[in-house]
């Protein structure tokens, strides 16, 4: 959605987005994960059936979008090291066996991206998320080849 709603049915479902849900995903990037899932890629538009039935479609979207902008905010702004901290809580979190390969083939982290973030944000978050998940790649390869004394 591209406008925002400004009015106090957005402001608590936010807070309630905020509180009952994404405090309780461990890390930003698996937060941006979890909301850009709920984004349907054919419209643009946010659903989140709980969040609905509480404020309306309408304002749930519109604090789904809100969280969504914060949250890629937050990650776009860190450093790399701290990108690749989030990235390794999620691969960690995530329990597939693979991930760090699998996203450097698939490369769905473009999808995670808000609608109004400019081209050129969204190629320097893509760039930023590849440089992370080789840092992890180089990481996993040095843990197998030098694992740690038991």
């Amino acid at each position: 959605m591209r406008g925002e709603l400004k009015d106090e049915r957005v402001e608590a479902a936010r807070r309630d987005l905020e509180d009952r849900t994404l405090a309780r995903i461990h890390g930003d990037f698996a937060r941006l994960v979890y909301l850009a899932a709920m984004r349907d890629y054919n419209t643009g538009e946010y659903h989140h059936e709980g969040l609905s039935q509480r404020y309306t479609s309408k304002s749930a979207c519109s604090a789904i979008a809100s969280c969504h902008r914060e949250v890629f905010r937050r990650l776009i702004s860190c450093s790399m090291g701290e990108l690749v901290e989030e990235l390794e809580i999620y691969t960690r979190s995530n329990g597939a066996a693979d991930v760090v390969s699998t996203w450097k083939w698939l490369q769905p982290f473009k999808v995670l991206v808000p609608l109004e973030c400019s081209a050129l944000t969204a190629r320097f978050f893509a760039l930023n998320v590849r440089t992370a998940l080789e840092v992890l790649t180089f990481r996993q390869r040095r843990a197998v080849q030098n694992p740690l004394p038991a």
